[in-house]
């Protein structure tokens, strides 16, 4: 992608190395430390780096710079801006923006990894970045924002960041849809309405607490590839050749806006696991599965159903141009908790 002159010059100027002094764990689960030989190579490639684990699960990583950038790219960071962060992470991506010339406040609901990321900060000399301990669903009580960005994978927004949100302002924040976590452009006020465009696809660790409290109407969670019963094949392919990675996601995220039993499946493929596109049944072992080739396979007692619902989704998107993510208007409705209600995506039109 393209950066603006003053991005490319924050991350040219800020060292991504300085933010991960503790290491970072690598693809092969290994973990990789500052003596490494190859550990500056590893800090500069376009991925993400894993930086604390709750045994086996990923919970506070250095997000991959690629997605960083086409996120504060759409955030729209003029010097002088307050900006609200919710994840604090590893403090890189606060440091970029406050290279932007942004003030930032940055919340952790992690005691440790706010810690980290205030001394990490420190040792870079980034200033105008305040970092603190707290829940983000709550924001910054009593502040107002320009801008919030969210670097955590939510089911909703909170209507507090709203409050605290000026007239003009927005918030970037990858929101769940079908098992994933496109980054929206969201633009509300705390009363509605709320309405958002879809930046670009993306995967994030779960939010904590109220961010990501189910909801009537929810897409079912994902599906490891262990809680699938045997699924075969019941329609042909119909991309030759298979649609590319992005081609996917905007099937993918088509499915998500016209089927409620949407979702990501990880199913045994030619002995390995592959990501799929799925439609789960009710007890979440059965359904369909959508290929990148547009084959379907199907499995439980519902096969019949969830195959002639997989092949109106592929016709649906044919017919409709292969409509890219980007192309959709997103309404998004108060639902959740009422103690503790979240903004979630709840209408989806393609513009004419």
């Amino acid at each position: 992608m393209s950066l603006s002159p003053e991005l490319a010059a924050a991350f040219g100027t800020v060292r991504r190395e300085a933010f991960v002094p503790d290491g970072f764990q690598r693809r092969d689960g290994t973990w990789a430390t500052p003596a490494d030989p190859d550990f500056l190579a590893t800090v500069y490639r376009d991925d993400v780096l894993v930086t604390k684990v709750d045994g086996r699960v990923p919970v506070s990583s250095s997000s991959q710079p690629s997605l960083m950038a086409i996120m504060i790219e759409a955030l729209r960071v003029r010097p002088g801006q307050r900006i609200l962060e919710i994840g604090a992470g590893t403090g890189y991506n606060a440091a970029l923006l406050a290279s932007l010339g942004a003030t930032i406040t940055s919340i952790d609901v992690q005691q440790d990894v706010a810690d980290r990321a205030r001394s990490a900060l420190a040792r870079a000399g980034i200033a105008g970045v305040r970092v603190e301990h707290s829940d983000g669903y709550a924001g910054r009580p009593g502040e107002r924002f320009d801008r919030i960005i969210v670097t955590v994978g939510i089911a909703g927004l909170s209507p507090h960041w709203l409050s605290q949100l000026e007239p003009a302002g927005l918030v970037i924040a990858p929101v769940d849809h079908a098992g994933t976590h496109p980054v929206l452009a969201v633009h509300g006020t705390p009363t509605g309405p709320v309405t958002a465009a879809v930046v670009c696809p993306s995967g994030f660790m779960t939010a904590a607490g109220p961010l990501t409290a189910d909801y009537p109407g929810a897409h079912p969670p994902p599906a490891a590839a262990g809680d699938l019963t045997d699924f075969t094949p019941t329609g042909p392919p119909r991309f030759d050749p298979p649609l590319e990675p992005i081609a996917y996601r905007d099937l993918w995220y088509a499915a998500g806006a016209w089927s409620r039993r949407a979702t990501h499946a990880a199913a045994s493929r030619r002995d390995r696991e592959q990501s799929c596109l799925a439609l789960l049944d009710e007890p979440l072992t059965g359904g369909a599965l959508i290929l990148p080739d547009g084959s379907v396979l199907t499995a439980g007692p519902e096969a019949d159903a969830y195959a002639t619902e997989a092949a109106t989704i592929l016709d649906r998107w044919l017919a409709a141009g292969r409509p890219p993510m980007q192309a959709w208007r997103v309404g998004l409705a108060l639902t959740g908790d009422p103690q503790s209600p979240i903004w979630v995506p709840a209408t989806w039109e393609l513009p004419r």
